[in-house]
């Protein structure tokens, strides 16, 4: 929600500074926190009444690889896929970008179906992880 930030501006601005793959899905996820930790901080210090965010989100990668879903794709898996897959969701269930490739060949939709339910596992996973860290802040 925009209008509850009124005046305030925010950036983030993501450096990756050591990755094996998914630097733009751990922009996303790791972006996250830091939005979550500045809004913390406007509200902390009386700088907007309300907090903008309706919830977390975070990104992951899927995609198949020799054949198999596959997970959090690393370099080697990334640069061989057959299908490459970023996908954000937020806390909720709710896609917000789904973007794919099929690198190889066409994927089915079972296989899309398959990568879909990895996807929704592993944000849940990374969903968790943000609550821990904006919770130890």
């Amino acid at each position: 929600d925009l209008s509850a930030l009124g005046e305030h501006t925010i950036t983030i601005d993501c450096d990756v500074i050591q990755a094996d793959g998914g630097t733009r899905t751990a922009s996303i996820t790791g972006g996250f926190v830091a939005m979550a930790d500045a809004v913390n901080y406007l509200l902390k210090k009386k700088r907007i009444k309300k907090n903008p965010l309706h919830g977390q989100i975070a990104s992951i990668s899927v995609g198949i690889y020799e054949g198999t879903p596959v997970l959090d794709l690393d370099y080697a898996e990334d640069s061989n896929a057959e299908t490459d897959m970023n996908v954000v969701m937020n806390d909720g269930g709710a896609f917000i970008e789904v973007q794919g490739t099929a690198e190889g060949h066409a994927f089915r939709r079972e296989e899309l179906d398959a990568m879909l339910e990895l996807a929704e596992k592993g944000i849940n996973d990374l969903i968790a992880h943000q609550a821990d860290a904006l919770n130890a802040l």
